[in-house]
């Protein structure tokens, strides 16, 4: 390299840090230290110390910094130091900076102080930030408007919502990123409809026009309390002053109208932005998982990948949660290979969402690889596996789990998602006291108010153990309104425990909050006929037809050799019918042989024994099943799907060694369509004999 000034090797120093090329920048060092005197040109130290901190190389900076004289030490240097840390997350190390540079005697300036007041707000050390806001007022910098806006949003950041709205009214002068991060922060601190009148307050001032950032933040402030019209309208505001095209600015419109359910309107506003990025893609992704539309998920997926956008790990933990949410094992384990191949199967979230997936899919054993392999876990993390553990009915190992999560070595404070997959699994392993326990000590021990989901769980705890009375007597005591799936759960454990008077009295409850809902009007019609009182289990279809109520249709399917194969009750439109029939048929001639009886108490009609019988062999998940045995080859598990929920407590192993699975919208012994507000997705499996493990799912009974 040729002689070059001092000022060209400057330029150089910063055209490296530009283009973020630390190659390029190390050369340029070498050829200072080739071609110039220790010790540099002060400027030229300088340029150098930002261009390694900047860049994420400390000890090249602090290296730096003791070979430059103190004497050539300035404001700017340091500054260039601490700027530098804060940029790359090194907070503490700034505030070390700091310190150093007082020792010195070296001043702040104005480029110093939102440095500082950003490490200060990170670290959430109010102290530090109160102590630094007195030196930039003693040095005159405090009415510097970056500096004020700074100050004010660490007093947001460390919660002293009084010290920054004081801040905020003594402020001479406010820019555009002052209103942003007053906005902002009322939104981070859960106050949307606070951040909405700000917005309204900069539209009257007219002093300096929004830019994209205020459209974002206040978009989120919109989606956060669901303000569909005020997004609206805000949308209209977009338009007319010229932020149509502004990609930032349409992604946040695609999350606030998918926020606020309107789907339609997130795919209008996606279709408009003329160059997608990554989170354009990412947004509308999550948007369909977020609304349950997990099909459009899968396929919006594969256009981005086609479109060739990189996987990132906000995409992979939407794309698996849509896995999850359809129970799709075999798509979430190509979706695992996909972040294995990226290299972010172990960021936390993309972990986290694998835990999940797998867990909701049934494949227990993966779950726990997943967790056990994560290097780092978060409160999700934890959550997700104890409610795997929770929906494959593995209580105790969910129990063992909270009593790890919350022991001295892990120390992970529950949350409310916690207590719900907690007393979930308390429920599935009949452990009343234990339960009751738990339930009690989220107030007193943690803090956490509960909600309508714990109430729920505490109520199917009691009547799952047939405490029927007494769940009723917690209903009655509970200190607010009980909501439908408290009521839910009181209506299955009747049905279970034949309580019909009782769940009677709970089903009146649900035609009043939810009068639609076919499936509480079935379970009571059913809880009738298994007691004989067909006069009244036959009053209640007849009600339902009167007002127009259907029941939905259950539905099973199964993969078969790349094909999906879907069975309704009684189906006889497949291809492979007889062979199906002749399947069933085989398996009931050799329980019968067994000595099973049928256990028909669930049929819905008061018809003969024998028709009884022949109602429980035409069940949607029997015939798939059945056609499972015959299509499926030996060794491979059989996974069948259903879109209702279910009753079966037990699923088959197959003798090759393969396994059934069900998988659907279920809560172990909760009656179909019991009004359950939690849904969940089991998929079970045994290791007992064949015929006797097909008799237990096909509801025969010696």
């Amino acid at each position: 390299m040729p002689l070059l000034s001092a000022n060209a090797l400057g330029w150089l120093i910063e055209s490296a840090l530009s283009t973020q090329s630390l190659l390029l920048g190390r050369a340029v060092h070498a050829h200072i230290i080739r071609t110039i005197e220790s010790p540099f040109p002060p400027f030229l130290s300088n340029h150098l110390i930002n261009f390694y901190s900047k860049l994420d190389s400390p000890n090249s900076a602090q290296l730096l910094l003791s070979l430059t004289p103190p004497r050539f030490r300035s404001v700017v240097t340091w500054t260039a130091l601490i700027a530098g840390s804060v940029q790359n997350g090194h907070f503490t190390s700034a505030l070390l900076h700091f310190s150093d540079m007082r020792r010195q005697s070296v001043q702040p300036n104005d480029f110093t102080f939102p440095c500082l007041f950003k490490a200060s707000a990170f670290l959430h050390y109010p102290l530090m930030g109160q102590q630094l806001h007195a030196l930039a007022l003693k040095g005159s910098f405090i009415n510097d408007v970056f500096v004020g806006c700074s100050a004010f949003d660490m007093y947001c950041k460390n919660g002293l919502r009084e010290y920054a709205q004081k801040m905020f009214d003594e402020m001479p002068h406010r820019n555009i990123a002052t209103w942003n991060a007053c906005i902002s922060n009322s939104v981070l601190d859960g106050r949307p409809y606070d951040a909405s009148l700000k917005f309204v307050e900069i539209l009257r001032l007219d002093e300096e026009p929004p830019n994209s950032i205020t459209f974002c933040v206040f978009l989120n402030a919109c989606s956060d309390g669901l303000y569909l019209k005020l997004g609206q309208q805000l949308h209209g505001y977009v338009i007319r002053f010229g932020f149509g095209s502004d990609v930032s600015v349409l992604n946040g419109m695609v999350d606030f109208y998918g926020k606020c359910h309107q789907v339609k309107y997130s795919e209008l506003v996606f279709n408009e932005i003329n160059v997608r990025n990554g989170v354009s893609w990412c947004t509308m992704l999550a948007v369909y998982e977020q609304n349950d539309i997990w099909d459009n998920a899968f396929m919006l997926f594969l256009k981005a990948r086609k479109e060739g956008i990189k996987p990132t790990e906000f995409m992979l933990s939407s794309v698996l949660s849509a896995c999850a949410g359809m129970a799709v094992l075999e798509l979430g384990r190509s979706i695992h290979g996909l972040a294995v191949k990226a290299c972010i199967q172990h960021n936390v979230f993309v972990g986290s969402a694998l835990v999940d997936m797998y867990g909701k899919c049934g494949s227990i054993d993966n779950c726990e690889s997943s967790f056990y392999e994560m290097p780092e876990r978060n409160l999700i993390t934890w959550n997700a596996v104890m409610g795997g553990y929770a929906h494959q009915g593995c209580a105790d190992m969910a129990l063992s789990l909270f009593e790890e999560m919350t022991s001295e070595s892990h120390n992970v404070v529950p949350s409310y998602v916690t207590f719900v997959c907690v007393l979930t699994a308390c429920s599935r392993a009949g452990a009343v006291k234990i339960g009751m326990d738990i339930f009690e000590s989220m107030q007193k021990k943690y803090g956490i108010e509960p909600g309508p989901e714990h109430y729920a769980c505490v109520v199917d705890i009691l009547g799952r153990a047939g405490l029927v009375e007494r769940a009723y007597d917690f209903i009655k005591k509970m200190p607010v309104p009980p909501t439908v799936s408290v009521w839910g759960a009181l209506l299955g454990a009747c049905r279970v425990h034949g309580k019909p008077e009782l769940g009677k009295v709970a089903a009146d409850n649900l035609f009043r909050l939810d009068p639609l809902d076919s499936g509480n009007h079935v379970i009571l019609s059913n809880m009738f006929a298994a007691a004989g009182r067909w006069d009244e289990a036959n009053l209640v279809r007849k009600e339902m037809k009167d007002v127009g109520i259907t029941k939905g249709a259950g539905v099973s399917w199964i993969s078969a050799k790349n094909s999906i194969h879907i069975f309704q009750a009684k189906d006889t439109t497949h291809e492979r019918y007889p062979e199906i029939q002749a399947m069933l048929a085989k398996l009931r001639r050799d329980m019968k042989a067994e000595g099973y009886i049928a256990d028909t108490n669930s049929a819905l009609y008061d018809l003969e024994e024998e028709e009884k019988e022949s109602e429980v062999w035409h069940h949607s998940e029997k015939i798939a099943l059945a056609f499972g045995l015959i299509a499926i080859p030996p060794g491979v598990p059989i996974r069948i799907t259903k879109n209702l929920r279910i009753t079966t407590a037990f699923i088959p192993s197959r003798t090759t060694s393969a396994h059934v699975e069900i998988i659907g919208e279920s809560s172990l012994s909760v009656p179909e369509n019991s009004g359950c507000s939690l849904p969940l997705i089991q998929a079970l499996s045994c290791t007992r004999d064949t015929t006797a493990a097909i008799g237990v799912m096909f509801g025969l009974s010696i």
